[in-house]
């Protein structure tokens, strides 16, 4: 495993080489990617946007709901700071949460790895190239594997939905999942996917199966690779594990008082964040303790588009489709000079 992680950071940092490369030397992209971008009018600075015109309507930042930037890092042990770009891991899930802490509930964006839009370029030593259309997921790469790779994430994350302010990041490595997992007692998951048995003989499509231990990653990491935009159907699948945790963590935290303290305890090492240890900890016990039922509705994708190309599948998100979800997660309408509430 040591020598495949090694392998997998070679292959990485080479890569964000031969990118910087290609960007100092000012290749042009492909014709159709070029076309797309044109229509993105990014504008490459994060903003703060409190207040929105949209369909002839006034729309304010609702205060009392919080943008959290979550992310499962594909690294084992804990996120130490690193010193070459590439070798810190990639965002492989991504997921902004919108806290509403006035009403003790929660809604889900999950945002593909590979959506294309602008992050921050390294080269090697970390010094900053510029920015660039790539894969959302790089963001996490070009940093140092902390703190610095968490705020490329949150300006890239910011741009990508507009300009929306994000109140706080939470990253975690791969080695914090079986401590969650087996913490709360274990997540049960249907197999929705033909082929996982070569996983784990486990796997039956269609079985319901509990996960322990290993499981876990297995479940929520495994992509054929062999397959167009499998990176699709993992993250649906990431989608359906974590609101499997969240139900297990209520039932838990029901029966056990000690529970999120002591879990959050094990998962420091593995974890980086700027908020508080009070702040989360009051955020998990907010809603462990309401009694939101996540459904369908709280649990969303950020609408776009799978594209294949020559080397790499790619997510072009849709910008349209993507406002009046932000909107909807992080806004309230104003009527009359008055917040319309939700």
């Amino acid at each position: 495993m040591a020598a495949v992680l090694a392998l997998a950071s070679v292959l990485t940092a080479f890569f964000l080489y031969r990118t910087g490369q290609l960007y100092l030397e000012k290749r042009a992209l492909a014709e159709d990617v070029l076309q797309w971008h044109q229509e993105q009018d990014f504008d490459g600075e994060e903003s703060k946007i409190d207040r929105i015109e949209y369909q002839g309507k006034i729309f304010r930042r609702n205060t009392y709901v919080k943008a959290i930037l979550c992310m499962g890092i594909d690294r084992l042990g804990s996120l130490e700071e690193t010193m070459v770009a590439g070798s810190g891991g990639q965002a492989d899930a991504i997921f902004l949460v919108a806290q509403d802490i006035a009403r003790d509930k929660i809604k889900i964006l999950m945002i593909p790895r590979d959506t294309m839009t602008e992050i921050t370029l390294t080269d090697l030593s970390g010094n900053v190239l510029g920015k660039d259309i790539q894969h959302l997921a790089l963001g996490y790469a070009y940093g140092d594997g902390r703190d610095k790779s968490c705020r490329y994430m949150k300006e890239a994350v910011s741009n990508l939905l507009g300009g929306l302010a994000i109140d706080g990041y939470m990253a975690i490595s791969m080695s914090a999942l079986p401590i969650m997992n087996d913490g709360v007692g274990g997540v049960t998951v249907t197999v929705e996917e033909q082929g996982m048995e070569r996983v784990d003989p486990e796997f039956i499509y269609g079985k319901t199966v509990t996960l322990k231990g290993t499981q876990a990653e297995a479940y929520i990491r495994y992509r054929d690779t062999g397959q167009a935009q499998s990176a699709l159907g993992r993250a649906e699948r990431q989608k359906s594990y974590i609101e499997g945790l969240l139900q297990a963590a209520k039932i838990k935290s029901g029966t056990d008082d000690s529970f999120v303290s002591g879990l959050l305890k094990e998962m420091e090492p593995y974890m980086v964040t700027d908020m508080t240890k009070d702040r989360y900890m009051d955020m998990a016990l907010a809603f462990l303790g309401g009694g939101q039922e996540l459904g369908v509705t709280d649990m969303l994708t950020l609408p776009g588009k799978a594209v294949e190309t020559p080397i790499y599948d790619e997510y072009h998100p849709d910008k349209p489709q993507i406002q009046p979800i932000i909107l909807d997660m992080f806004y309230r309408e104003e009527t009359d000079g008055m917040d319309k509430g939700k």
